[in-house]
């Protein structure tokens, strides 16, 4: 079975928010220059539950706790990836991005989001898309 079938892997993506209502956008170093703003995003680890990547990444990233949500996507993506996508909130933590992926970390206000950002997470943040 494991020679005949993909081997996938599991991006998952955090539209995390804080009591304001803000998302929290990352300008990442390694993305494209056109499109460097995003939400948290990384891949999850064998054995890991999705919702605690979120955590995970979120953390690795910006020093921010954050408590996973309800699920919001869930797809196959590009190539061999399965996309999944969580809401999450806020809950503590002090802002230190991780300068080897991060350039930048703000909260922005879902009708304000930045030029240079990903259609699909637009889309995300406005509650467009579904499992």
């Amino acid at each position: 079975m494991w020679l005949a079938h993909a081997k996938f892997t599991v991006g998952v993506t955090g539209v995390v928010r804080n009591d304001a209502g803000q998302v929290l956008l990352l300008k990442h170093r390694l993305w494209s220059p056109e499109r460097p703003w995003g939400l948290p995003t990384g891949f999850a680890v064998a054995g890991e539950e999705f919702p605690d990547t979120v955590v995970r990444e979120v953390k690795e990233e910006t020093g921010l706790d954050v408590r996973p949500g309800r699920l919001v996507r869930l797809r196959s993506g590009y190539r061999l990836r399965v996309e999944v996508a969580y809401e999450a909130r806020y809950v503590g933590g002090e802002l230190r991005i991780d300068p080897f992926e991060i350039l930048e970390a703000r909260w922005f206000a879902a009708d304000a989001l930045p030029e240079g950002m990903q259609e699909l997470h637009r889309q995300l943040i406005r509650g467009e898309t579904s499992v």
